[in-house]
């Protein structure tokens, strides 16, 4: 016979559970608990001091009823938290950038103040971000609930490789994206505000006639270069369909500079004509800056071409 106390714990208990095994559970629980009491009135126990002890034992009637129920108390297991991980933080590297990126553009497109810019971006990043962490969590948290499985379990080939003499480690994307994230700040604070200082005034270095098409070129090119630069670290080796996107990427880039240089339009005239009052550069100088900063755009393109295709060729040989 129950009693009142025993009673309601077993309400309690079964209450949180399907109806179509409440009563198996109640019979079980309550086989369980007065087994569980007479164990410890044979023991000179009390039965009113038994029972309680016994039910403060079994604790909490819903995470027991959970027990039964065969339904997890966590969020995300392990099975899927690793998984989980994995996603969340390549999307939270990928899409917040590209949302401060690409609203800044737009912004700036339609005019709009630093201030503006700056603020709609890093909001709207911000958002993307929280978004990015919401949606991916509630997906994973209804495969949880349901059972599903992902089609992501381990195995032996998933294992890294021993050595990255390609220079492909997590330092090589980090260094990569932190710079062309520097150079589309540096693009878009040059048109905002200037990056040269003369005679008291801040003015920009690139001519500001290539807003907004030719800036907007340029930065597709560094986005790019970036998008290259996860893949390469995701893949963890180089191969011949990377070298050859490397490769379109810095002829794009030195295309892009090398045209507008041949056409006298990459630096802001006023900056020249400045240069030339204050005698930073000789009348007579020009061409031969001009020609120098040509052999170095073109210098480095070669040099980061010819620096995949040889990685490349590492990696075949160590196949």
């Amino acid at each position: 016979m129950t009693t009142d106390l025993t009673a309601r714990y077993l309400g309690a208990t079964t209450a949180a559970l399907p109806p179509a095994s409440r009563e198996d559970v109640h019979s079980e629980l309550t086989a369980l608990i007065l087994d569980m009491t007479e164990a410890r009135t044979e023991q000179g126990e009390e039965p009113e001091a038994a029972e309680r002890a016994v039910l403060t034992e079994l604790g909490d009637p819903a995470v027991l009823a959970a027990s039964y129920a065969d339904r997890p108390l966590h969020l995300l297991g392990p099975r899927y938290y690793l998984t989980w991980q994995r996603i969340l933080g390549l999307l939270l590297k990928i899409v917040p950038a590209c949302a401060f990126v690409g609203v800044g553009l737009a912004q700036l497109l339609t005019g709009a103040d630093v201030g503006t810019v700056l603020g709609e971006s890093i909001g709207t990043a911000l958002t993307a971000a929280v978004h990015v962490v919401f949606w991916t969590t509630l997906v994973f948290v209804i495969l949880e609930r349901t059972g599903t499985e992902t089609g992501a379990d381990w195995s032996v080939d998933d294992l890294p490789p021993t050595t990255r003499e390609t220079g492909t480690g997590l330092s090589d994307p980090i260094l990569s994206l932190v710079f062309l994230g520097l150079v589309l700040a540096a693009l878009l604070w040059d048109h905002i505000a200037g990056l040269v200082h003369l005679e008291g005034d801040w003015m920009p270095v690139l001519n500001p006639g290539l807003w907004p098409g030719w800036t907007l070129v340029l930065a597709l090119i560094v986005l790019a270069e970036a998008a290259h630069a996860i893949v390469l670290h995701a893949r963890g080796r180089w191969s011949r369909g990377l070298a050859t996107v490397n490769t379109v990427i810095a002829a794009a880039a030195a295309t892009w500079a090398l045209v507008l240089l041949a056409m006298g339009e990459l630096l802001n005239p006023e900056v020249i004509e400045l240069a030339r009052t204050v005698g930073a550069i000789g009348s007579n100088s020009l061409g031969t800056l001009g020609a120098l900063l040509g052999l170095l755009v073109l210098g480095i393109a070669v040099w980061d071409s010819l620096d995949g295709w040889a990685k490349t060729r590492r990696e075949a040989r160590r196949v």
